[in-house]
């Protein structure tokens, strides 16, 4: 995984063409991008379904892409190892569900992959806190999960400042992502405010010279 001072545009494939997956994520890499988002969802934690280990399974040979994968489901600890043997490479779990957390996140690691602790926009930040030295990522919701193509929640950037404010007390290496809403404007916002990593769906698929929204999203220099 990248340290935190490489900025990443991580393209999120629920706004791919779903009858096209493959050709989805072939974009994704002419746009000379490294990493996929796969969202996964259950119709429990988040009111909708999207796509199972099965379509990780299917589109892994086919592609070099990171496999970072959320898991917005009510159960994730169930699901580690399907999603890891289906070829995910980061695998992100929510804090929000009843479960044993750490052992999640250090099962993560266990099966050799990177681990993600992500958090709702109703959730407080400090509710992550105690795990902040077991992950690799923290992804902040900067919509409310479970469709694309929302607005993006300005209020969020206060939690992106302190996750970066952490982050350097703690001397902790973790990316900062964030998923929902995310535009050249918004995304750049989250940038000033710490984050590294930006999960964008509609607003990629939806350029017209998809690789220079990408070099435009990641350009400029993060706050320190």
């Amino acid at each position: 995984m990248p340290p935190p001072d490489t900025p990443l545009l991580v393209p999120s494939l629920l706004a791919g063409d779903h009858a096209a997956l493959g050709q989805s994520v072939a974009a994704i890499e002419d746009a000379g991008l490294a990493w996929v988002h796969l969202d996964i969802m259950d119709a429990h934690f988040v009111p909708n379904l999207s796509f199972g280990p099965q379509t990780l399974a299917a589109l892994r040979p086919r592609t070099s892409l990171y496999f970072d994968t959320h898991l917005m489901l009510a159960q994730p600890h169930l699901y580690i190892e399907t999603f890891a043997r289906a070829g995910a490479q980061n695998i992100t779990v929510h804090v929000e569900p009843d479960y044993g957390h750490l052992d999640a996140l250090r099962k993560i690691k266990a099966l050799g992959l990177n681990a993600g602790l992500a958090l709702n926009p109703d959730t407080p930040v400090e509710k992550i806190r105690p795990f902040l030295a077991e992950v690799d990522l923290i992804l902040a919701m900067t919509v409310h999960p479970g469709f694309g193509g929302q607005v993006f929640m300005d209020e969020m950037l206060g939690k992106v400042r302190t996750l970066a404010r952490w982050r350097r007390e703690a001397g902790l290496r973790y990316r900062i992502e964030v998923d929902g809403g995310i535009t050249l404007e918004s995304g750049q916002a989250c940038r000033i405010a710490g984050a590294d990593t930006l999960v964008a769906g509609t607003s990629f698929f939806d350029a017209t010279d998809r690789r220079k929204f990408a070099d435009d999203a990641t350009s400029g220099i993060l706050q320190k």
